[in-house]
């Protein structure tokens, strides 16, 4: 009796679906830079400029964006798009470009200087300022 409980709370067990597992998601910047992790957020934002001595050049991994909006920025893409509207009308300042893809973002930044991005794919040549597991 016991045998065959044991072997059906096993069955239940293996019929229940598995989670996903989580991903990571990398902000990254050119091995240059001299920017840290608390900076992210003000980079984004356009409130950080410059590093050091090097103009910033954020640019924004289409295929991650939900993810780096929600979990790094905390803000909606809603609230995100307002606040580069606000910034192009107050300062003439353009939100980064969106880039296709995880390689794109990684080409981008380790050819420029001040460049900044995101990418989900674990990278190398590059300085990693955060990681985010969601």
């Amino acid at each position: 009796m016991k045998r065959s409980a044991l072997a059906l709370l096993l069955l239940a067990a293996l019929a229940l679906p598995v989670g996903a597992a989580a991903a990571d998601l990398y902000v990254i910047a050119n091995p240059a830079s001299e920017l840290q992790a608390n900076d992210i957020r003000d980079v984004y934002l356009g409130e950080k400029l410059f590093g050091g001595s090097a103009k910033l050049h954020p640019v924004d991994n289409a295929a991650e964006q939900a993810a780096f909006l929600a979990k790094v920025m905390r803000m909606s893409p809603s609230s995100y798009g307002t606040a580069w509207t606000k910034k192009a009308f107050r300062q003439g300042l353009s939100q980064p470009p969106v880039l296709p893809s995880d390689a794109a973002v990684l080409e981008f930044v380790k050819q420029n200087p001040g460049a900044v991005g995101y990418v989900k794919t674990r990278p190398a040549g590059v300085k990693v300022l955060d990681k985010v597991s969601y």
